[in-house]
This record gives C-alpha cells, sequence and structure tokens, in this order.
C-alpha cells in the first residue's frame, strides 16, 4: 500500500474518531454546559490524558516503533516476537504499580493540575473521585500503545485508527443514558462520564487482540521473576529505556505546559478550563486528520529507511509529508481564524451551551488557529528525529519552546483571559516546527526538493481566496441567533465550507498545481 493510501486510510478512519468525538462534546456541552462540575471532569479527564500522552503515545511510542522496526529490517520476525513479549512484560509491571499510584494519590494530583478548584470544595472533591475512577484508563492505553507500534510496523493502520472510536461511544453512552441514571438515583450525573472513559479503556484494548492474533504477535507476559530479570537485561528493551529516558523530557515538557496552561485556567473565571478544553476538541479535528494520520505512517517507514541507509528515500518522505501538511493545514488554519463563530455554534450551541459560551470557545479557537500548522507539521518534523533514534535535539527544542510559552502566557493573558493560553500555545508550536524544519535541514537528514516557494505562493493565493469568502459569510449572518433552526445553521455552515473548500481546490488547479503528482506517492 503506498503512502498516500495508508495516510488516507488512517486519515478516514481518524475523522470517524473526530466525527464521534465531537458528537461526544456536544452532547456534554448540552446536558452539562461550562460550569464547574465540567471543570472537575475536564481537570480529572485530563490527568490520565497528560499521562496517556507522557508515556503512552509519547515516550513510549517515540522509542518504542523505531527500535521495533529497525529489529525486524535487521535481525527478522522470530527475533522482533521476543522483543515485544519482553517489552510487554515490563510495560505490564510498570502499570500496574502506575494505576495504584494513582488512584491513591488522586487528590495530590488534581491539586497539582488545577489547585483552583479548591475555591470550590465541591468541585475539587469531585474531581479527585473522577480521577480515581479514571486513572486505570492509562493503563489500558499504554497497552492499546503497544498494540498499535505492533501493527503501524506491519502496515495493519485500520484497528490503531478506529479505536478512539470506542471511547467515544462509551462517552456518549454515558452521557445519554447514563447521566440520567445517575440523577434518578440521586448520585451526581457527571460521574456517569467517568465509568464511561474507564468503560472506553477497556474497550479499546480488546479490540486489539483479534488483530494482533491474527498477524501471530500478540504479545506474552510473563510472570516469571526469571524472565522479568531476562527482559530487563534485553539489549532491545534497554535500547528503549535509553532512548525513552530523553523522550519521558521532551513530551514532558510538552505536557507541562499543559498543566501549566490549566493550572492559570483554574484560577480566572469559572468555565475557563472547559472553554479551552472545547476548543482544543474541534482544533485536534485537523490536527488528527493531517498530522497524526501521516505521522502514524512515515514513522514505521522512515525509521526503515534510515535502517536501511537510504538517505534519499528518508529525504523524500520528510519532504512529501511536509507539502501535504502545507497544502491541508492552510486552509484548516484559516477556517479557524475566520469562521470559528459558526463552526462552536453549530457543534457546541445547544441546551446549557450559552451564547457567552460560544464567545469565548470562540476565542480560544482563534488562538489555537494561529498555530494549527505548526502543531501539524511537528507530528510529521518530529519522527525525522525519532526515526533516527534521536531524540536529545528534539527534547532541546521542547524545553526551549516552553520557556517561549510561558513568556508570551505572560503577556497574553492579561489582554485576552483563557484565549491568551491558547494563542501562546499556538505561537509556541509554531517556533517548535521552525526550530525542528531547520534541525532536520542542518543534520543532512532532510533536503527541501525543489518548487517550495512557487508552491508557496499558490498555497497564499489559494487561502486568500478563501479567506475572503469566509470573512463574508462570518459576518453576513449572525450565528448564534440562528439556534432555534438548527437545520438551517447546520446547512449554512456545511455549505459555505464547501464551497470555501471548492473555491481553495480550484484556485490551486488555476494556479498550475499538480495535484495528481503530489498524493501519486
Amino acid at each position: 500500500m503506498s503512502l498516500i493510501k495508508s495516510a488516507s486510510l488512517v486519515s478516514i478512519l481518524t475523522l470517524v474518531s473526530r466525527v464521534t468525538g465531537l458528537a461526544r462534546e456536544l452532547l456534554i456541552a448540552s446536558f452539562f454546559g461550562a460550569s464547574a462540575l465540567t471543570d472537575a471532569f475536564n481537570v480529572a479527564f485530563r490527568i490520565p490524558n497528560l499521562l496517556r500522552r507522557l508515556f503512552a503515545e509519547g515516550a513510549f511510542s517515540q522509542a518504542f516503533v523505531p527500535v521495533l522496526a529497525a529489529t525486524r529490517q535487521t535481525q527478522g520476525e522470530e527475533a522482533t516476537k521476543v522483543l515485544i513479549d519482553r517489552v510487554a512484560t515490563l510495560l505490564t509491571l510498570a502499570l500496574m504499580g502506575t494505576c495504584l499510584f494513582g488512584v491513591l494519590a488522586a487528590p495530590l494530583l488534581v491539586w497539582v493540575m488545577a489547585s483552583g478548584l479548591e475555591a470550590t470544595p465541591q468541585s475539587f472533591d469531585n474531581a479527585v473521585y473522577m480521577t480515581r475512577w479514571m486513572f486505570p484508563y492509562i493503563g489500558f492505553m499504554s497497552l492499546v500503545a503497544l498494540s498499535a507500534g505492533i501493527l503501524n510496523t506491519w502496515r495493519r493502520f485500520a484497528v490503531p485508527a478506529v479505536t478512539p472510536v470506542l471511547l467515544n461511544l462509551s462517552m456518549i453512552l454515558a452521557a445519554w443514558f447514563g447521566a440520567p441514571w445517575f440523577k434518578a438515583m440521586g448520585w451526581e450525573p457527571i460521574h456517569a462520564l467517568a465509568f464511561g472513559v474507564l468503560l472506553g479503556g477497556v474497550l479499546q484494548l480488546m479490540i486489539q487482540i483479534p488483530a494482533l492474533m491474527h498477524i501471530g504477535l500478540m504479545p506474552r507476559v510473563h510472570w516469571s521473576l526469571k524472565e522479568i530479570v531476562v527482559s530487563w537485561r534485553d539489549p532491545g528493551t534497554r535500547k528503549i529505556l535509553s532512548l525513552m529516558a530523553p523522550a519521558l523530557l521532551g513530551v514532558g515538557v510538552a505536557q507541562l505546559s499543559l498543566l501549566i496552561n490549566t493550572q492559570i485556567a483554574s484560577h480566572l473565571r469559572s468555565g475557563s478550563v472547559s472553554w479551552l478544553s472545547y476548543a482544543d476538541r474541534l482544533m485536534e479535528f485537523p490536527t488528527a486528520l493531517l498530522g497524526v494520520a501521516l505521522g502514524v505512517v512515515l514513522m514505521p517507514q522512515l525509521a526503515a529507511a534510515k535502517a536501511a541507509n537510504d538517505v534519499d528515500k528518508f529525504s523524500n518522505m520528510l519532504d512529501w509529508g511536509l507539502r501535504l501538511v502545507v497544502m491541508s493545514a492552510a486552509p484548516c488554519a484559516v477556517v479557524l481564524l475566520l469562521f470559528s463563530q459558526p463552526l462552536v455554534c453549530v457543534l457546541y450551541h445547544y441546551g446549557a451551551f450559552s451564547a457567552g459560551d460560544v464567545e469565548q470557545t470562540s476565542r480560544a479557537l482563534m488562538g489555537y488557529g494561529v498555530g494549527l500548522m505548526g502543531l501539524i507539521a511537528i507530528k510529521v518534523l518530529a519522527p525525522g528525529f525519532y526515526a533516527s533514534q534521536d531524540i536529545r535535539t528534539p527534547v532541546k527544542i521542547a524545553v526551549f519552546v516552553l520557556i517561549c510559552t510561558q513568556i508570551l502566557n505572560t503577556l497574553f493573558v492579561p489582554f485576552f483571559a483563557h484565549a491568551g493560553l491558547a494563542l501562546a500555545i499556538g505561537v509556541g508550536a509554531l517556533i517548535n516546527a521552525g526550530l525542528l524544519w531547520v534541525g532536520l535541514i542542518r543534520s543532512g537528514r532532510y533536503s527541501p526538493r525543489a518548487g517550495w516557494t512557487r508552491f508557496l505562493l499558490q498555497i497564499l493565493l489559494a487561502c486568500l481566496v478563501m479567506g475572503l469568502m469566509l470573512f463574508w459569510a462570518n459576518a453576513h449572518w449572525d450565528w448564534t441567533a440562528l439556534r432555534a433552526t438548527v437545520w438551517v445553521r447546520i446547512a449554512l455552515v456545511a455549505g459555505v465550507l464547501g464551497l470555501a473548500g471548492s473555491a481553495y481546490l480550484c484556485a490551486l488547479i488555476a494556479t498550475g498545481m499538480d495535484l495528481r503528482a503530489l498524493v501519486k506517492t
């Protein structure tokens, strides 16, 4: 399967995941609005999610996938299977201890994440309760990351890409059926969401099992002390652990930035954490469809090219990925900047979600939109380092960007409140992507192919045409006033986005861009 077909498959399945994710957020916004209780849930949900990004999808995947792909390329299938079993053994033991610690230390974790909730004791107590129920989610998702690394290396992209749908469906059922039942039983309705998260983690892990058994790579966990010691001493696992150390620092820096932002938001107006969370969910839609899909497909292929010492293939894959990022992310950024209010209205403006919530969420979304190009480009640029087993360079860049982001917070938050936090993240992402790009070129891993100047001018012109249409549409209708006519508002937003997207593509074709050549890879 070609890279573009693989990326398209992952993107389509990720689209299903994001659509169900938006449906999930729509229900939560409609049922619970943006309040102290939703802030408590979002804080509690961020704790296992932060650790998932730190350990599972972050440091572990960045270290595991390149070593796995290189082992398969140089040592064969049998040695790779042994490595998988030994990694699974150590990972399972580590997760058991981590989950136990998280349940016991929930009050401390909530305080570290959002001490501002203590101003409302009910919010703090609810956050602690939900954290304890949701914390084991990190254990399930770390094992899912192990499975995804194996399946993606074997080019079995479908199951890992569709897996998040199960979490969204679990939470939708929890909000739709669980919350009313909890209320009828005299319990706090929002607690149903915590149980939905836990169920989603179990289901996501279970769906991996048939896929792994089909390719004969179902990991075996060894419980004997002898096997544990052997697993610890295995050169492959030691290599992964040595790569995880700097990777943990790098991913930890990014998550530290998120933690700081959550802390700051918890001390702002009630609802600030929720507004940022709703905007973040919308922003992650293009990030996942474009950046995550390309990163998932490129990582094992780049690692294999590096192991085979194919410098030209390595560079060409990066160039192809970056061109797709620019062509796809630029119009998405324009949409977030010029059409944020209609998007928030059509997705969230129902039930308890007020017009004021729309305004505040739209401001945060525009802040994220400033850095959307950088957020997506990082997903392609960083694997260029990870595939080379160079994790130290991205770590150094991440530390520098963290410092820049906090400086930007001090400048933006006094003027833009919670939206300033989103804007700081956006600008920081652009700095991060720029430094990664320069680092790949200076290290000789990436040499841009000819034609970039013309390519960027074509994208800029097409975005200008698209932006004029969106600017007019945003100002022409009062989108919050259309709340009573739901389907009219949905049709208008869909129609405007469809016309704007068509205008963008037509402008690209009119300027002579060969789209077929770009998607043949």
